[in-house]
This record gives structure tokens, C-alpha cells and sequence, in this order.
């Protein structure tokens, strides 16, 4: 009997950091874009506001820019989630190829504004195709975030038919999540094509990482799961949060 508690104490441990993995993630993407352009306006770091995200690589900005997108790499790498036959429900599969991609996206910079300045990178060559690895790696990221939001995290509740669902169910907000990511990516190049207003890509880059870190927030439960959130969020009535019961 002893053993079967054991057992049960560590998977409720294995979810609660779970969780945290979600969270971190989510709490990693929101907060770059944000972090970049206020420390932009600060005089000391003599950076200023670049025209995309990427573009920070080649500022004083660089390692709060590679370091956050390596953490969320290496985030994605180690968290294992469940296998699928399908491929595009395949959690364990979607998130480490993202994770990978990540990775590219920190190690391979966009090409820099002046073609002639150095491009330093793990492949010592100035070519501008370089450059085009980290558009490839950056595009394939948040077609995978998209299909997380859409496919992978809405798998626990898809079958319940428990009616009537909140607007606020959280398969309502990974759809909504995930179909805002494909949106604002697919808005990057129109914006710059038709030169629609002024950081273009960087505000576009931005909603897409904070619709991508909301969607891992909820997923997380960074809001907890206790009471009318619990009810509207999750289908559950939990008299008191989840994770409190995980720490007793």
C-alpha cells in the first residue's frame, strides 16, 4: 500500500513540474520582446529600438536575446510530453523539434543591415544565406508553437462533452492562441512588402510570442485552478488549488 502511495505522490510531483516547464516557458516568451525594447530606452545599454526582434543580435542587447531564446530551447528539449501516432499531436515530438529550432534561432543570426559587416555565427562564413537558416528556423518555431496551441493542448478536454462550456474554456483560448501566431507571422512579410507602419516586424513578432507564452501560461495553470478559474478554465471545481494538495 505504501508503494502505491509512493507512486502516486511522485506523479502528482512529475505534473507540478510540469507545470513549472509551462510556465517558465510561457513567462520566457512574453517577457522577451518586452525586456528588449525597455532596456532599449535606457541610455546605458546604447541600444535603440531595433526593427525586429532578431535585429538585437547585433546590439549590446544580444545576450539577454540568445540567452532567453537558448532557455526556452532547452526548455522545450527537456520537456517530454506525451507521444501521438499522429504527427501533429505528437507533444514530444512537436516540442523537441522546437526546441531545436529555438536553438537555430539564437546560434544563426538574421542577416545584419549592412551585408558587408560580419556575421558571426557557428558556420565562420559572411554569406547572406546564413542569414536565410535563421528565417527558416524562426518560421518553423512558430508553425510548431501554432500546432502545440492547436492540436496538442486542446487533446485533455476534445472528447468531454460537458455542456454548457465557458467562452473562457481553455481550448476557446490555445485556438485562439494558436491561430493568432499563424496571423501575426503571416503578417511579417505583408507589413514589410507593403511598409504598413512603422516596426512592423517587431510589433508582429511581439503579439506572436505573447500569444504563444499566454497559451503555455494557461497551460501552466499560472493562474491556478481553484474556485470560478478552475470552473471557467479547466471544467473543474477545485475548492482550493491543485498544486496545494501536490505539496502536502
Amino acid at each position: 500500500m505504501k508503494i502505491n502511495n509512493q507512486e502516486v505522490k511522485i506523479e502528482n510531483y512529475d505534473i507540478f513540474t510540469y507545470r513549472r516547464i509551462r510556465r517558465a516557458i510561457g513567462y520566457l516568451g512574453i517577457s522577451l520582446p518586452i525586456l528588449l525594447v525597455v532596456l532599449s530606452f535606457i541610455s546605458f545599454f546604447e541600444t535603440p529600438v531595433q526593427h525586429s526582434i532578431s535585429h538585437y543580435y547585433y546590439t549590446n542587447l544580444r545576450e539577454i536575446f540568445t540567452g532567453a531564446l537558448c532557455a526556452v530551447g532547452l526548455f522545450l528539449i527537456c520537456y517530454k510530453g506525451r507521444g501521438n501516432i499522429s504527427v501533429w499531436k505528437n507533444d514530444n515530438l512537436l516540442t523537441n523539434i522546437a526546441g531545436v529550432m529555438a536553438l537555430g534561432v539564437a546560434l544563426f543570426p538574421t542577416n545584419p543591415d549592412i551585408i558587408s559587416d560580419k556575421m558571426y555565427s557557428l558556420i565562420p562564413l559572411n554569406e547572406k544565406w546564413i542569414g536565410w537558416l535563421h528565417y527558416g528556423f524562426a518560421a518553423l518555431l512558430f508553425l510548431i508553437f501554432a500546432l502545440l496551441a492547436i492540436n496538442v493542448f486542446t487533446i485533455r478536454q476534445e472528447k468531454e462533452i460537458q455542456t454548457p462550456k465557458s467562452v473562457l474554456n481553455e481550448n476557446n483560448i490555445y485556438r485562439f492562441c494558436g491561430y493568432s501566431i499563424l496571423i501575426f507571422i503571416i503578417m511579417v512579410p505583408v507589413a514589410e512588402k507593403f511598409y504598413l507602419f512603422p516596426y512592423s516586424t517587431l510589433v508582429f513578432e511581439s503579439l506572436s510570442l505573447f500569444t504563444f507564452g499566454i497559451a503555455w501560461l494557461i497551460k501552466g495553470r499560472a493562474l491556478g485552478d481553484k474556485g470560478v478559474i478552475g470552473q471557467k478554465l479547466y471544467q473543474e471545481n477545485n475548492s482550493v488549488s491543485t498544486e496545494k494538495v501536490f505539496e502536502e
